[in-house]
């Protein structure tokens, strides 16, 4: 249970370091920081979103189009950020093609590397930690 717990906030955390890359890197995509607390409800809905579209899309991908599956990650990215920002609670606006695009790409790329190097920055300091003991 305390793995389930440890990865979810791992994936919290890089969605919401994905997001704010894209914010700093492009003009398109823009967090509403005068509603943080929309912010913190995007992050945790499209984490949500995305830990549930990434298998569904796989599956659909693997039936019906299996050319899309390296894509997986980019494309359920992409609908888990047009529902955030459909979504009436503010806190995050895209708008552009180069906005969408880019923005679902790096979103994807920054979560992607996240939920790999944040466990292995943890899981360093745990072992200096017992060694210094």
């Amino acid at each position: 249970m305390i793995t389930l717990l440890i990865r979810a906030g791992i994936y919290l955390a890089s969605a919401a370091i994905g997001l704010i890359v894209a914010d700093l890197i492009l003009e398109d995509f823009r967090i509403e920081w005068s509603q943080w607390w929309g912010f913190v409800i995007c992050v945790v809905i499209f984490a949500v979103l995305q830990s549930i579209l990434a298998p569904w899309v796989s599956k659909l991908a693997d039936r019906y189009a299996p050319v899309l599956l390296g894509g997986i990650g980019i494309i359920s990215t992409l609908i888990a950020l047009v529902v955030v920002v459909l979504l009436p609670i503010g806190g995050l606006r895209i708008s552009g093609v180069a906005g969408w695009v880019l923005g679902a790409v790096i979103v994807w790329l920054v979560t992607a590397l996240g939920t790999v190097l944040l466990p292995m920055i943890f899981i360093k300091r745990k072992v200096q930690e017992r060694r210094s003991r």
